[in-house]
């Protein structure tokens, strides 16, 4: 099991990866951070809350019960993944477009997922 810095600068490794967070949906704090994208990352994670939020009301609203895996923003030249860890925190990175496997890194990320130690209430 890893605990949350390890996991953050974890994902900095996979080929692409600008900047990695785990973040608690309900407040949109960072829990832990890694990387330096070029951007505001923690106002990108505290923005994404609302992206967590949004879909999650759809989902419910539309009487799906599936639990949410992962949410992707394409832009032009990044990824942004988001990956929902238990029921009130995700893991969020930034990749680079060009130099990034958007396969590999849902991979990766759902690795580190399955390996962070953390209280997923």
């Amino acid at each position: 099991m890893a605990d949350i810095k390890s996991s953050v600068e974890r994902a900095l490794d996979i080929d692409g990866c600008l900047g990695a967070a785990l973040v608690d949906f309900e407040s949109g704090l960072c829990l832990g951070l890694a990387g330096n994208p070029g951007f505001d990352f923690e106002l990108a994670a505290a923005g994404n809350t609302e992206v967590v939020r949004a879909t999650k009301t759809i989902r419910d609203k539309l009487g799906l019960k599936d639990r949410i895996d992962d949410i992707l923003i394409t832009l032009t030249g990044q990824y942004h993944l988001i990956r929902m860890v238990g029921t009130s925190m995700f893991l969020y990175m930034a990749l680079d477009r060009r130099r990034s496997n958007l396969a590999l890194a849902r991979k990766e990320l759902a690795t580190i997922d399955r390996d962070l130690d953390v209280d997923r209430r």
